[in-house]
């Protein structure tokens, strides 16, 4: 039996991921604010008749607080005994740099950043005493590059790309995958600032792909980065 823990995940590309890992078997946690948009995707899941028999709970939690992370990882651990994959995808979008209000910024740092932290705070000694794991946080490819007219965003998410470069070095050498995941305008309602039409974004499924592709790999391979652009925007 696979488990997976996915944050963000009653839209979006959590949605997407959810579903997909259900069809693969995967046994699941699924973890966000909106209990009516868990509810509907655990209700596809279970439509679709493709979940080979496979668990699927749902946390309505807000990840600012650290508290009930630490229950939602702890209720995985004891209905599972397990956790083969964290998803760190919930975010929030912001536009704005020095503009942006200071309660504002720190709203947009404590999900993006610490709320992925405390995930991986919790999640990644359940992985060490498994000797095993895979860890893919979701970034952005204004986690690379600094845009005008995103700083606040840009600063979360570039912080979470160093603190998976240095949970890469430290925790491959025990089996543990830790992957940093890169996108440009995906093909979701936080893309509504984009001037992309949607079938020029990348598609959540691709998402998907990439995160069977880096789990399908040979134990002895780890992928540090994945940056996926949309073709019309490179730059």
């Amino acid at each position: 039996m696979k488990v997976a823990i996915v944050t963000g995940a009653s839209r979006g590309i959590g949605a997407c991921v959810a579903e997909g890992l259900a069809t693969g078997g995967f046994s699941q946690a699924l973890v966000a604010r909106s209990k009516k948009g868990l509810d509907q995707v655990a209700e596809r899941i279970a439509k679709n008749g493709k979940s080979k028999g496979a668990d699927v709970l749902t946390f309505p939690v807000d990840i600012q607080d650290a508290d009930k992370i630490e229950q939602v990882v702890s209720n995985v651990v004891a209905k599972f005994g397990r956790i083969d994959l964290l998803f760190n995808n919930a975010g929030l979008g912001c536009l704005g740099t020095l503009e942006v209000p200071l309660e504002e910024f720190d709203q947009v740092m404590n999900v993006n950043l610490r709320g992925a932290f405390c995930f991986l705070k919790f999640v990644v000694p359940i992985m060490k005493k498994q000797g095993s794991g895979t860890i893919i946080n979701v970034s952005s490819r204004a986690g690379k590059i600094g845009f005008e007219g995103y700083g606040t965003y840009a600063a979360t998410k570039f912080g979470l790309v160093g603190l998976s470069e240095s949970l890469y070095r430290e925790l491959a050498p025990l089996g543990i995958r830790v992957t940093a995941l890169c996108p440009s305008w995906v093909d979701t309602d936080m893309a509504e600032h984009s001037d992309l039409p949607s079938e020029e974004m990348i598609s959540p499924t691709d998402i998907l792909k990439t995160i069977n592709w880096i789990m399908d790999l040979s134990p002895a391979a780890v992928v540090k980065e994945v940056m996926i652009e949309c073709r019309k925007q490179i730059a």
